[in-house]
C-alpha cells in the first residue's frame, strides 16, 4: 500500500430527476383511477352519431345494389332481399335469386354482408298491401 498516490477524480454532474407527487400525475391516469373516462379514451369512435338514420331489424325487406341474375342475364342493380342477421357493424341480407361477388364468383347461400351505413343498402319503398276482406256470412 505504500507508494500509492491519490488521484483526484472529477465527478460528473448528475442529472436532476424530477419526481411528481402522486396527486399531480397526468389527467388521463387520474381519470382512470377515479372511474371517469377522458375525452381521448372513448370506447367507440363514431363518424356519425350512434342513432342511425336507418334502423334495420331481422325480417325487414331491403334493397341492395349488387351483381345478380335477372332473366338469365347477369346485371348490376338494385335487388330486394331480407335481413337475416345483424350485429353492431354488419347486416346479412339473403336473396331469392343468384347473387355474385364483384370478382365474378356466385355466392352459394345467396347471403351478402354489408356495413350498417353502406350506400349500397337501403330500405324498400313502403307499399301498402291491399288485402281482400273476407266477408262474414
Amino acid at each position: 500500500m505504500a507508494g500509492k498516490s491519490k488521484t483526484t477524480r472529477k465527478s460528473k454532474p448528475r442529472a436532476k430527476v424530477k419526481i411528481k407527487p402522486a396527486g399531480l400525475m397526468g389527467t388521463a391516469v387520474n381519470a382512470r383511477r377515479n372511474g371517469r373516462r377522458s375525452e381521448k379514451a372513448n370506447q367507440f369512435a363514431y363518424m356519425k352519431p350512434p342513432g342511425s338514420e336507418h334502423a334495420f331489424m331481422v325480417g325487414d325487406t331491403v334493397e341492395v345494389y349488387c351483381d345478380h341474375e335477372k332473366n338469365n342475364d347477369r346485371i348490376r342493380g338494385w335487388i330486394k332481399g331480407i335481413v337475416v342477421q345483424m350485429d353492431s357493424k354488419m347486416i346479412a341480407v339473403q336473396f331469392r335469386s343468384n347473387v355474385f361477388l364483384t370478382d365474378g364468383w356466385m355466392v352459394p347461400d345467396r347471403i351478402l354482408w354489408y356495413p350498417v351505413h353502406s350506400e349500397h343498402l337501403r330500405q324498400t319503398a313502403s307499399k301498402k298491401v291491399l288485402r281482400k276482406t273476407i266477408p262474414e256470412y
